[in-house]
């Protein structure tokens, strides 16, 4: 697909984000010891009254950089696609922000937009979930408003290597062994991690896990080849799973791999199947821009409604955090 530039990305992300009356703030996490720099932004609840910001054509509300309204507020942190941005779900943000929730969201380095050098590879696939933890990290102490996050409450969202990335997270240990059999797949056998498995590589840095997150939103997951049954023993916090339909896996990655992640848990998730939904589905509805620019995400089934199944898809999000996050403040 073409690759918008993080100039006009940001653009659109706030024109579309403001409509939801939530706070927004840039976030910049500097390189360091423990991995490279990271830049991303923060939805929040707006203690500022929303106000119109339009051009002439489109009226927005929302405010940037505005006051943070409330206290021990729960954090949600975001893991973005293969090759994805910060704001892939910025619907998804705002509507977390407006229901009272923090939600920050990076570009994992050498796996996003602009900067694709590491997709697919060992390292990245072994090195997300670091990014996640540094994004934890960076929120609790550093971020300015940190004093407003209620620690015992984070959660975690993830779609497609976001929620391969959020599954090893929360105890997932990848399978990084030479001659992986599922390796041997021709759909798989080109992929740069198969290659270094194949070569006895080992990543530079072990994959990161974080006891903080509580519960989390899984989408789509991918790879699921590199998260057997036997390396999910650790996954044991509650999970909201949701598959796109596998009528559409001619794509390559709908509905492929979600199923065998449910099936592989010991504490079974809950299960949300979305008919006639491709992978894509899940991320914010396309402006007619981005439909021009990625028309490969901005696609979406004859008969499917993309818009109305946020509508849908949100609530029941929203509604399993606060029940699996306040469960956990509580013991």
């Amino acid at each position: 697909m073409r690759l918008l530039g993080l100039a006009i990305a940001f653009l659109l992300l706030v024109a579309a984000c403001e409509t939801q009356a939530a706070g927004i703030r840039r976030i910049r996490i500097e390189g360091s010891a423990t991995g490279p720099l990271i830049v991303g932004a923060v939805w929040y609840p707006c203690a500022t009254s929303v106000q119109d910001a339009g051009d002439g054509n489109v009226a927005l509300s929302g405010v940037k950089d505005c006051p943070l309204a409330g206290e021990k507020l729960p954090l949600i942190v975001m893991s973005h696609g293969r090759m994805g941005w910060f704001g892939g779900g910025h619907d998804i943000a705002a509507a977390l922000a407006d229901a009272g929730f923090v939600v920050a969201s990076i570009d994992h380095p050498n796996d996003n937009e602009r900067n694709h050098s590491g997709t697919d590879g060992l390292e990245v696939f072994a090195g997300r979930s670091g990014d996640i933890k540094r994004l934890v990290d960076f929120m609790l102490a550093d971020w300015p408003d940190a004093g407003h996050i209620d620690s015992k409450r984070i959660g975690l969202f993830g779609f497609s290597v976001g929620g391969y990335t959020g599954l090893v997270v929360i105890g997932g240990a990848p399978d990084f062994r030479k001659g992986l059999p599922r390796c041997a797949r021709t759909d798989l056998r080109a992929l740069p991690v198969c290659a270094q498995l194949e070569n006895g590589e080992l990543p530079r840095e072990a994959p990161a896990h974080d006891p903080r997150i509580k519960a989390a939103v899984i989408i789509d997951p991918w790879p699921a080849f590199l998260l057997p049954a036997d390396h999910l023993s650790g996954v044991t916090i509650p999970i909201q799973l949701w598959s796109s339909d596998p009528a559409h896996e001619s794509d390559g990655v709908s509905g492929c791999c979600a199923a065998m992640i449910r099936d592989g848990l010991a504490s079974k998730p809950e299960w949300h199947l979305v008919e006639n939904a491709n992978h894509f589905a899940f991320l914010a509805v396309c402006s007619p821009k981005l439909a021009l620019d990625a028309p490969r995400i901005c696609a979406t089934p004859s008969g499917f409604d993309r818009a109305a199944f946020h509508e849908r898809f949100q609530p029941e999000m929203i509604a399993f955090f606060r029940r699996t996050l306040n469960e956990a403040r509580d013991h």
